[in-house]
């Protein structure tokens, strides 16, 4: 069915669930705020931190994976915004899957959402570390001192309101882009004159003189898509965001929208960029690519200045994952899913409960960053990588009970739709499992996570035995079937 590119959509009839966890938020978001966070959704530490070593091991076909995950990453938040769109809830997808999947559903959605988070706080912490050991002032204090400090400084700004949080996250939105703007400024104009870059001179002979396109080989590049997935982790933070916005129905289309060309202008322009710049081999996994250009430039304070700008774009992410999960776990919370202190909220309509505890596991993350500094951020990216996929696969398997619903008369879809459903879920259901097999096919870490899966889902089945009397309760307390 074709999708409606309207700028807004009507009020949905017949939406006759509610969520009591989005009762006590404060509608103080803004337009501005929504639409940057979808652009600081799409633009973080995959990209800034994740895309040299992976440029370094996959060449400049690495630009594909971005396009091909870009893709699939539109899919996924384009459903969760047709999904808003029929009934705005600071739950997302946990309240979606209450409504489509069930209390299990809701469970299942929202633990392994938090799993994403958790291990990404600890991935954002491990990179704001390694890039603040770029400056010699910081290069002899270790490496879990300043993970503890950039974990202590955006856990503290946090816990304010939402307010406080919407204001951090444009403005980070709008270093990030402006830097990646000026990047790709330089960038062009360095490939159209010819100027050296550290005494190699860019072009396209940049990809031709040094293997091709696939220096390595096709493989490298698919075994890749994986870490290329976390790259997107958080595009679905537009939809937790529309639960705490006046007229979410004028927002979210024109924030969603725009995602796809950001997409293409700011991952695989950057990553086409530095290919042509420097060779593949130029680029390293211990520092961002973009501060790597700048080093051989040697323009005086340029590589600082992009040094400040990646470390931005790790606190970004790691306020983002506090602020989603916060809100998910009070959702859960109220439903008995998860612990009654996660739905506690603040003066400032601030589920500080829910932040906390992800805050603690990031506390983890500080832990691994001093036994094991050099290996932390790989280690952390394959656990985040399973509950993105996880979280992704449960957005589109509520959007295709949606549209079956919707099929059946019971409900009305809102003119703002996924295109092409069902098919649409169906071909990124299978892609998130072809990633999967790409994991357990990469062997080392990767293929250690995914033998982890049994664990994982032994984990959720006896906490589903430890919380499912209380749900119930609650369920029939509020005379849900």
């Amino acid at each position: 069915m074709a999708a409606s590119d309207a700028p807004a959509a009507a009020p949905v009839a017949g939406t006759l669930h509610t969520d009591a966890g989005d009762a006590g938020y404060r509608k103080d978001l803004k337009s501005r705020h929504i639409n940057m966070i979808a652009i600081g959704g799409a633009i973080g530490t995959g990209l800034f931190l994740g895309a040299g070593g992976r440029m370094a091991v996959a060449g400049p076909s690495l630009f594909i994976a971005y396009a091909l995950c870009g893709v699939f990453a539109f899919f996924v938040v384009r459903a969760l915004g047709e999904l808003v769109l029929y009934r705005p809830s600071s739950g997302a997808f946990v309240s979606y899957a209450r409504e489509f999947m069930g209390e299990k559903g809701a469970y299942t959605a929202g633990w392994l959402y938090f799993l994403n988070w958790s291990t990404t706080a600890i991935a954002d912490i491990t990179a704001a570390a390694v890039f603040a050991h770029y400056w010699s002032a910081f290069s002899d204090i270790p490496q879990w001192v300043l993970a503890l400090i950039a974990l202590a400084v955006v856990l503290t700004a946090n816990l304010i309101s939402v307010k406080y949080f919407g204001e951090m996250e444009f403005w980070f939105a709008i270093i990030k882009v402006g830097a990646l703007v000026l990047f790709m400024v330089i960038g062009i104009f360095l490939v159209v004159t010819g100027h050296q870059v550290g005494g190699h001179t860019p072009g396209l002979a940049t990809v031709t003189g040094n293997g091709g396109l696939f220096p390595s080989g096709v493989m490298p590049m698919l075994l890749l898509i994986q870490g290329v997935v976390f790259a997107y982790a958080s595009v679905e933070l537009c939809g937790v965001a529309a639960g705490e916005t006046e007229n979410p129905e004028k927002v979210m289309p024109k924030a969603i929208n725009s995602i796809m060309w950001r997409v293409g202008l700011f991952y695989v322009g950057s990553v086409v960029l530095l290919s042509l710049l420097l060779p593949y081999t130029a680029y390293t996994g211990d520092q961002s690519p973009f501060v790597t250009v700048f080093n051989k430039l040697g323009i005086p304070g340029a590589a600082s200045v992009m040094n400040l700008v990646v470390l931005t774009a790790a606190l970004s992410s790691l306020n983002s994952g506090l602020y989603s999960t916060g809100r998910i776990l009070r959702s859960m919370s109220v439903a008995g899913s998860a612990p009654k202190f996660t739905g506690v909220m603040n003066k400032g309509g601030v589920p500080y409960g829910g932040i906390l505890l992800t805050a603690g596991f990031g506390v983890i993350g500080v832990i691994l960053n001093y036994v094991m500094p050099g290996k932390a951020f790989e280690l952390v990216l394959n656990f985040a990588s399973i509950g993105i996929i996880g979280t992704w696969g449960m957005i589109m398997i509520c959007s295709l009970l949606f549209v079956n619903r919707s099929h059946q008369g019971r409900l009305t879809r809102p003119s703002y739709r996924l295109p092409w459903a069902p098919w649409t879920q169906i071909v990124t259901l299978v892609f998130l499992v072809c990633v999967l097999v790409l994991m357990w096919m990469e062997g080392g870490i990767g293929r250690t996570t995914i033998e982890c899966l049994p664990l994982i889902a032994l984990g959720l089945v006896g906490g589903w035995y430890a919380v499912r009397n209380r749900v119930r309760r609650i369920a029939a307390g509020r005379g849900a079937p």
